[in-house]
């Protein structure tokens, strides 16, 4: 009996942004998922299909973040190794930095379903996306820019990594909590409970759909893109 391929490796932060729809559509696709968390050793990459990382209230620019480092060296030694990385959120912010980008502030606050302009629909599908970030990055050098917002960059592409500062993974119940728990950031963006929870009721089957089309998208480049060089770490 042939041994089963190692999981992806999906780096969750916090207990209330985990893997949601993302592990919904890694079990409709046969894709085993290892879920780590920030207070145990990280495994080896050896033969991962692709290394997730996921959103957290932390700053990809604060090195102060007890386990920052940690994760730094996780994402640059799949660089190096050309492991496929998507990061979502803080998870795209920590790998634009890892290639090269600047983390800051944003100019402003972005918490709701929002639209963002999508220059390759084919990888970020247009519709509401469930925004929650008061952070922002620059573009990477070399790397595709593949959605905005008047805010910021929305996604990228270098090689075979993926960044998205929304959270396609993000159900409407993932996000009602936040809006229960985070008042202070709705209020930074100006918006509310009722106005999030609308938007989750409104948006829920298509965002569902969108997620699984852009997950679809970065498998689909993980597994055709040829293996890239080492990839020159920021």
């Amino acid at each position: 009996m042939p041994a089963r391929p190692p999981a992806a490796l999906v780096l969750e932060h916090e207990a209330d942004a985990p893997v949601g729809l993302l592990g919904d559509w890694a079990l409709a696709r046969g894709i085993a998922l290892e879920v780590i968390g920030t207070d145990g050793s990280l495994p080896d990459l050896g033969g991962r299909p692709f290394v997730v990382s996921l959103g957290s209230e932390a700053s990809a620019f604060d090195d102060a973040v007890p386990w920052l480092a940690a994760e730094r060296a996780v994402l640059d030694r799949a660089l190096r190794a050309g492991v496929p990385i998507l990061g979502i959120c803080f998870g795209a912010q920590h790998l634009a930095r890892a290639l090269g980008g600047v983390v800051a502030p944003a100019a402003r606050p972005e918490v709701g379903w929002l639209d963002v302009e999508t220059l390759v629909p084919e990888v970020v599908p247009p519709g509401p996306w469930l925004q929650w970030h008061r952070d922002a990055f620059t573009l990477p050098p070399g790397a595709e820019l593949l959605a905005r917002s008047l805010v910021c960059v929305q996604a990228f592409r270098r090689g075979r990594h993926l960044g998205v500062q929304f959270h396609p993974e993000v159900t409407p119940a993932i996000a009602e909590g936040w809006a229960h728990d985070y008042p202070e950031s709705m209020a930074r963006a100006s918006t509310d409970l009722a106005t999030v929870c609308a938007g989750g009721k409104a948006h829920a089957a298509d965002a569902r759909l969108r997620a699984f089309a852009l997950f679809d998208a970065f498998l689909a480049s993980a597994r055709s893109t040829p293996r890239m060089p080492a990839e020159v770490l920021g």
